[in-house]
């Protein structure tokens, strides 16, 4: 019972930080100034289909380091909780 009221709580916290972000998000210009020159030139909707490309490609970097350091903190605290009798 107390698993599942942890894990309850984690899928709350989860849902909360994904509604507080997405509520709270500004739009973000992901451009160098190359690019902006680029999308000037373009036209506004193939403007704004560059910057949505540009956001995807930074966010699998991201994605990627998260998952990492979330299994390596994983694999730690479940080393911490052992102990070892000599």
């Amino acid at each position: 019972m107390l698993y599942l009221c942890m894990a309850m709580k984690k899928i709350l916290i989860l849902i909360l930080l994904i509604a507080f972000t997405i509520t709270f998000a500004q739009q973000a210009v992901a451009q160098c100034s190359i690019c902006t020159k680029t999308a000037q030139q373009l036209g506004e909707g193939p403007a704004q289909g560059l910057n949505s490309g540009i956001m995807y490609l930074m966010l699998t970097p991201f994605i990627l380091i998260g998952v990492v350091g979330y299994r390596w903190w994983q694999t730690n605290k479940d080393a911490e909780g052992e102990t070892y009798d000599v």
